[in-house]
């Protein structure tokens, strides 16, 4: 009904950076929030930021000046740029969105996840 994937992880050393993508195709009308999360071996999984479709966004503090999100409302597209990565930011990466279908019906999706490790 509805395809979620992400890409872009990968690993990098201390300091580096990546760019995760997450594109949502299918029985799409309309997405009202899109954003990731992220899931650490031992660990709840934990908002990481979202931008909901008119612009507001919110970040976790631990990812506040390191992480920025942008919306590609054309293309149901979410990315996430990541800088001065850290071993703690280790884990692996979901997209969530949020979609109203055109049957009008409002659902969440999630990605299959993709690895991020942060590593020398």
């Amino acid at each position: 009904q509805v395809q979620v994937v992400e890409s872009g992880g990968g690993l990098v050393q201390p300091g580096g950076s990546l760019r995760l993508s997450c594109a949502a195709s299918g029985n799409i009308f309309n997405i009202y929030t899109m954003g990731w999360y992220r899931q650490a071996p031992g660990k709840q999984r934990e908002l990481v930021a979202a931008v909901i479709r008119g612009g507001i966004i919110n970040y976790t503090d631990s990812v506040k000046g390191r992480f920025t999100i942008s919306r590609d409302n054309a293309k149901n597209t979410v990315y996430l740029q990541m800088n001065s990565l850290k071993p703690e930011d280790t884990a692996v990466y979901y997209c969530k969105t949020v979609i109203r279908d055109r049957n009008y019906r409002i659902y969440d999706y999630w990605g299959q996840g993709t690895q991020v490790t942060v590593s020398s």
